[in-house]
Formats: structure tokens, C-alpha cells, sequence
């Protein structure tokens, strides 16, 4: 294949990529590696983002590194497919693969606002449907494909010429250069060129949040670089009220104990009279318990996110420019 394959898989961060390599390596003649900072993005090959680091590309050659989480995962497909689009414009194909939650979404309008192509796995053919649903929600995609059929349709994709070239945008511009490290956003007049400041907080570092005002996926960041789409933030919120909520009940319990034994004791202000008020905290208990274990408070049930990584292919710059009918994947990483 003339195109590097940029891949991004959800690994825990203390897994190993090389194993992961070896099995992809079985099943491909694209020379499969584990990225590593500073190495040059040649066509034929294969590049896997290790655990715990993004990966990115700049100037021909792989960046790795350990920045702020996106949409709470290091690595992300969004951090990936931004910095391929900002780079690689036009000859960028992203693909999102099987996967929960969001990641990978707001990569692939990335890639559509710089002209590449946007291609996901067909929903039905998904193990883990919610990547690909989301990326068909929010997103102009260029072909569904089931996963039999896409390195074909791959192959097809990188070989056609890219003949429109668009202007990168200045706001893709600049994120991609937050998550690379060459600017940050220290400032609030810094991050007001991105976006405006909402009363949010980030559920990462307790920051404040910038709604960001490009592009139909509704996103935040943080002036640190933590970055959300509004889904992966609700469900952030949905998490943290849970565990407020539980913390209250355990408070609950505990103070419910803690008058039941002074009253046996004979002890404190409540040792005459303690009843009414165990009573009172018990219903306070009940209703809150009620309303977790009935999913009231979000959805405690819901499983969290584990995607099987998205693809870039960036093509080589004798490359062709795309077609008005070609497509690009987003999940893992493919560059055409």
C-alpha cells in the first residue's frame, strides 16, 4: 500500500503494544511497529500508538507523547486524526473501527474540514457498535464498509489522486499545536481563540472549560489541553454525580450509626429523644438508594469505554488528492 497506517487502540496503560504488533503483523506484509518518538512516516508501514502516550505526526515523522488525556483517553483517535489533518490536509483517510463511547468523532470532522475522508465500520458488523454509531450521528462520513471489506476498499481509496486541496483551518491549526506542545493555552485570551468560556468545569483537572466554536460536534477543553465532545463530558458529569451521590449515602449511614450508639450510651444532645431522628436519616438513605439503583442519577450501569483504535492513512505527498467519491476512514489510523 503506498500510505502509512497510523493505528490507535484504547490499551490500559500498563499493557504492552508489542504483542499487539506481532498479531498484526501476522496477518498484513505492511511492516508493523510500535511508534516511537521521532520516526520517519513511510508508506508500507504500520505504526501502533503505545499505551498511555498519543501519537501524532509533524513534519514527516511520528510524535509520541504523554499529553493531556482526550476525552479522557491517552491515546485518542481525535488527538491523532487532528494532528494527521492538520499536517497531511487533503490526503488523509481516518477510519473508526468497533468501539464505545465517542473517540474518534470529532477526529473524523478533522479530516472532513481539511477535505480527506472519513469511513467507519458498518454498526451491524461491529462488535462494540457506539464508535461508528456516533462518528454516522455527527459527521458527513463517506462510506460505511463492513470490515471484510475494507482494506479493499482501502486500497482503492489510496490509489485514487487527490485533486482538491483545501486550506487547513486556523482553529485545527492551533489545537493541533496544543496537543504537539508548541503553544499551550495558558491564558484565557489564549483559549478565547478557540472557543468562549462557559461556567463547566473539567472533570480532569477542575479547570474552567472553553466551548470551542468550529465544526458541527459540539466540544470543550480546558486551558491544560484536557479535550471532550459534549457526550464524553456527560457522561463524565453522569459519573461524578453518581459517586457524589454515593458518598452521601455512605455519610448517611455512618452518622445514622454513629446516633444509634451515642443513644445506647446514654451520651450527646440526641441520647433522649434519638428515634425521630434515625428515622428521618433512614428515609433520607432509602430515597437516595432508590434513586441510584433505579439509574435516576445517570445511567450507574453503563459500561465504560474500550475501543478498538482508530486508522489514518496519510498519503505520500506524490500522492493523489481525492475524489469527490472517496471515502476515509477514521478510527484507527490510515494515511492514503
Amino acid at each position: 500500500m503506498p500510505a502509512a497506517v497510523l493505528v490507535v487502540q484504547h490499551l490500559a496503560a500498563d499493557s504492552s503494544g508489542a504483542y499487539l504488533v506481532t498479531c498484526l503483523a501476522r496477518h498484513t506484509t505492511l511492516r508493523c511497529q510500535l511508534a516511537e518518538h521521532g520516526m520517519p512516516v513511510e508508506p508500507g508501514h504500520l505504526y501502533l500508538a503505545p499505551p498511555d502516550r498519543h501519537l501524532l505526526v509533524s513534519a514527516g515523522r511520528l510524535l509520541v507523547a504523554q499529553g493531556p488525556r482526550e476525552n479522557h483517553y491517552r491515546p485518542a483517535a481525535d488527538t491523532l486524526f487532528r494532528s494527521a489533518a492538520a499536517h497531511y490536509g487533503a490526503r488523509v483517510i481516518g477510519v473508526v473501527l468497533t468501539g464505545m463511547l465517542h473517540d474518534g468523532t470529532a477526529g473524523l470532522e478533522f479530516i472532513k474540514r481539511c477535505g480527506g475522508l472519513a469511513l467507519v465500520q458498518d454498526p451491524a458488523d461491529a462488535e462494540f457498535p457506539s464508535m461508528p454509531e456516533s462518528a454516522l450521528r455527527n459527521v458527513a462520513i463517506d462510506d460505511v464498509v463492513p470490515l471484510a471489506r475494507l482494506g479493499a476498499r482501502l486500497e482503492e481509496l489510496v490509489l485514487q489522486p487527490v485533486t482538491e486541496v483545501l486550506p487547513i483551518p486556523e482553529d485545527i491549526q492551533l489545537e493541533a499545536a496544543i496537543a504537539e506542545r508548541v503553544v499551550s493555552l495558558g491564558t484565557p485570551a489564549e483559549a478565547s481563540q478557540l472557543g468562549r468560556q462557559v461556567p463547566l468545569t473539567c472533570p480532569d483537572c477542575g479547570g474552567s472549560l472553553w466551548q470551542l466554536e468550529n465544526g458541527r460536534v459540539l466540544r470543550y477543553r480546558c486551558h491544560t489541553g484536557h479535550a471532550f465532545t459534549a457526550d464524553s463530558l456527560l457522561k463524565e458529569s453522569q459519573e461524578a454525580l453518581e459517586e457524589s451521590l454515593w458518598v452521601a449515602i455512605r455519610m448517611l449511614e455512618e452518622r445514622k450509626t454513629l446516633l444509634t450508639n451515642m443513644s445506647a450510651q446514654g451520651e450527646g444532645t440526641w441520647s433522649g429523644q434519638p428515634q425521630e431522628r434515625i428515622e428521618e436519616i433512614k428515609k433520607h438513605i432509602n430515597r437516595l438508594r432508590g434513586f441510584m439503583l433505579t439509574g435516576a442519577a445517570g445511567h450507574p450501569g453503563e459500561a465504560s469505554a474500550m475501543a478498538a483504535g482508530p486508522t489514518l492513512t496519510p498519503k505520500e505527498p506524490e500522492e493523489p488528492a481525492r475524489d469527490a467519491g472517496r471515502s476515509s476512514p477514521a478510527g484507527s489510523g490510515l494515511w492514503a
